[in-house]
């Protein structure tokens, strides 16, 4: 197990250029390449975690920006998580739950729910911290109304925050995100 030091919390506005850098390069790998620019933008604006070695290396990463999802007539603050990655050949070894308990601090402590999109092969890692699976339709809102986003459907998983009397949720309900360019979810 690499030697880590505990969770960094910086907002975007702090990142200096060269752990910018460094953080791109990390996303860009860690997503094989797939990470584009949109995705990096959508990254940036909230509070980042960083994990780094004792030698001061990046070795995991994510970030916690505010959105609005709409769900059964009501819009909902939302911290959202983005780019979060660990390392190749330093996953398995508890950064990302690391990470994670240091994010969701976050979005507990400061939004009404949490969501994130997840690929397929972290879904279970997030259902094992509680995150729940929206089982309903998805879309973005659009200048011309909502539309679907049915490969999103099964992916986007939320955290509950809110008491269910204050914030009731049916996860088979419809859900929809704001715009934005890229990936929506």
């Amino acid at each position: 197990m690499t030697p880590m030091t505990a969770p960094q919390i910086v907002h975007t506005a702090y990142l200096d250029p060269a752990t910018r850098t460094e953080l791109r390069a990390l996303l860009d790998e860690a997503f094989d390449g797939e990470f584009t620019d949109e995705d990096w933008s959508h990254t940036l604006g909230g509070l980042h975690a960083l994990i780094r070695a004792a030698d001061g290396r990046i070795l995991g990463h994510g970030a916690v920006i505010q959105r609005r999802l709409l769900h059964g007539g009501r819009t909902i603050r939302t911290g959202y998580l983005e780019g979060v990655a660990v390392r190749a050949g330093h996953r398995g070894q508890g950064h990302g739950a690391a990470l994670l308990t240091v994010l969701e601090d976050i979005v507990r402590r400061a939004y009404d729910l949490g969501a994130l999109g997840s690929s397929e092969d972290a879904r279970a890692f997030y259902a094992a911290r509680g995150w729940r699976q929206w089982q309903g339709p998805t879309s973005v809102l659009t200048a011309e109304g909502p539309a679907p986003t049915a490969d999103d459907d099964g992916g986007v998983y939320v955290l509950p925050v809110l008491p269910p009397a204050d914030l009731p949720l049916d996860l088979g309900g419809a859900l929809s995100c704001d715009w934005r360019d890229g990936d929506v979810w």
